[in-house]
């Protein structure tokens, strides 16, 4: 188990914080990860998910635990999804198209997350500049190198994201991308 806490901080004047820009941080920020994976749960931790899941409950904190159930038995998530679906986990900055995971960059992400969090808007490459990469003095086709990796990572079968001829990019109306928290 591993505990980070994140206090917010101020950044000097000229110089972009690129996580306020997507969520802004309102206060401190206590992050605890726990690895599931090695088996049962012991009734110390167990209690210790029932005592966060409260505090998310009573609106005093935000828990997200993937689907996974906290019992002496760990349950996996069912493996049902739509294959072409894509699914955003903003807490791990995790993606998934169906059931597979999906590595994808920092930057790619934050992409993909940028156009899912603002549908059917067209975006210009020096604006997507601004808001994902946070600053505009970059040649503006690291934003088309970086559409075509995430378009050749999540297959041309599924089309995500749309190509405005002559203006820029935008998230495709028929991609089936859902954000979880």
């Amino acid at each position: 188990m591993s505990v980070v806490a994140i206090s917010p901080r101020q950044h000097p004047p000229g110089r972009v914080n690129r996580a306020r820009v997507a969520r802004p941080r309102t206060g401190p920020t206590l992050t605890i990860t726990v690895d599931l994976s090695v088996g049962q749960v012991s009734p110390r931790l167990n209690r210790l998910m029932e005592l966060l899941g409260e505090l998310a409950e009573s609106g005093e904190g935000r828990m997200s635990h993937e689907g996974r159930h906290f019992s002496d038995d760990v349950v996996e998530r069912p493996t049902t999804q739509d294959p072409a679906a894509v699914r955003i986990v903003t807490g791990p900055r995790v993606v998934y198209q169906g059931d597979r995971p999906v590595p994808l960059t920092r930057i790619e992400y934050d992409l993909l997350l940028f156009l899912a969090e603002r549908p059917r808007r067209v975006f210009t490459r020096i604006q997507l500049l601004n808001s994902v990469w946070g600053y505009d003095h970059a040649v503006v086709r690291t934003v088309d190198v970086h559409v075509r990796r995430l378009r050749a990572k999540l297959g041309t079968d599924n089309p995500l994201l749309t190509t405005v001829h002559g203006v820029g990019y935008r998230l495709a109306d028929e991609a089936r991308v859902t954000i979880e928290t």
